[in-house]
């Protein structure tokens, strides 16, 4: 019978152990993300009011997809610099939930053109006429819309 109890104690206290060790990990990984979008929001508005180049990265002046991988770059996500069309093919799709949400990215014009979702009514891009700034998503670009992808969140540094 001590024995019957000792070894149910035993199970107990590893069931407990790794019943807290699942909600660390839960609240590690929420943090995580936390962070990572935190980080991206800070990244986003540093370079917001900078100029359109075409082919350029930063720091002075951007181009759509180069504002994105720089965004991306600053926040640990190591890609190689490429176009719109590129990041649409290489990053997983969105799912209907996150198409609205802060940090998705939303693709536009044929894969010709790509921004990222602040909240589903307006998006942060590198607009020729306007630089780095946030617009409305407006009739004019919801109907251009050709998709959405997620950022590869789990690749943060």
């Amino acid at each position: 019978m001590k024995r019957l109890l000792v070894s149910l104690l035993i199970v107990a206290c590893l069931c407990v152990t790794a019943r807290a060790q699942a909600l660390a990990s839960a609240a590690t990984e929420t943090s995580t993300v936390s962070d990572f979008l935190s980080g991206l929001r800070g990244a986003i508005e540093r370079h917001l009011g900078r100029p359109y180049v075409w082919g350029a990265t930063g720091l002075k002046s951007y181009d759509c997809s180069g504002f994105v991988w720089r965004v991306m770059y600053e926040n640990g996500i190591m890609m190689k610099r490429t176009t719109a069309r590129k990041f649409y093919l290489m990053l997983k799709p969105a799912t209907k939930e996150e198409q609205g949400a802060f940090g998705t990215l939303v693709f536009f014009d044929d894969l010709k053109h790509v921004g990222i979702i602040d909240t589903p009514q307006t998006f942060y891009h590198a607009q020729v006429s306007k630089g780095t700034n946030r617009s409305p998503m407006n009739s004019f670009w919801k109907t251009k819309i050709y998709g959405y992808r997620r950022l590869p969140v789990s690749e943060k540094k």
